[in-house]
């Protein structure tokens, strides 16, 4: 039978990949990269570790999916792991937080891979440690969001965390100053070009599709 792992490699940075995603990666048969645009960041972010492996590259459009890309991401899968092979899937961030490997994961099953996930540290939880501001306290909520915020589950929240913020960011500003939240931006957390932004104007003049805002509601006393 065969078996692939999804492995999580952080958000960048190889010092941020878990001993088990390692062992597994330089223990694998095949390695398989999600690819866009001629581009993989789990692969630079894993070059070192891989560089010996036989690799296979899956394309993945950038904010579009369907059941057909992830159909065709598992044969591709399928049709290049020996049966009695083990694979690894890296996946920036963790795999069970907006990543490819969790929508595929159906297809590789109907096709009778055994898949294991193993996690990653996100985008998030990395960009709260790099600034200092932590993602929930005691009695807090936390709320993550792909883009696009929900007003009302902001409204009962003390910290919000929103990804891939290069098309609107001008309006979650404008949502989170008129709500009562303090915010920071992060863009390519753990890379070394990462920058972190404070004042409005230099947040909005980055077009980094890689860059996630952090929001912490501000307590009156």
């Amino acid at each position: 039978m065969k078996k692939i792992y999804g492995i999580g490699v952080g958000p960048g940075g190889t010092d941020l990949i878990t001993l088990r995603g390692y062992k597994l990666i330089r223990d694998a048969d095949v390695v398989f990269l999600p690819r866009h645009k001629g581009k993989s960041m789990a692969g630079q972010i894993t070059r070192k570790f891989i560089w010996d492996k036989k690799t296979v590259y899956i394309d993945f459009p950038m904010k579009k999916t369907s059941s057909k890309i992830y159909k065709e991401a598992a044969r591709i899968i399928d049709s290049n792991l020996p049966d009695g092979s083990v694979g690894v899937f890296l996946t920036i961030g963790d795999p069970m937080i907006y990543s490819t490997f969790s929508y595929a994961l159906a297809e590789l099953e109907a096709l009778d891979i055994e898949t294991e996930s193993v996690p990653g540290i996100p985008s998030f939880s990395a960009a709260a440690n790099r600034t200092n501001m932590p993602v929930t306290l005691r009695g807090q909520e936390f709320y993550l969001t792909d883009g696009e915020i929900d007003e009302e589950v902001l409204e009962r929240c003390d910290s919000v965390c929103i990804l891939k913020t290069s098309g609107n960011k001008e309006d979650i500003l404008n949502l989170l100053e008129n709500s009562g939240f303090t915010y920071m931006y992060i863009s390519r957390c753990g890379w070394p070009d990462e920058r972190i932004l404070y004042k409005r104007e230099e947040i909005l003049k980055s077009h980094e599709y890689m860059s996630l805002i952090f929001g912490r509601r501000v307590k009156n006393d």
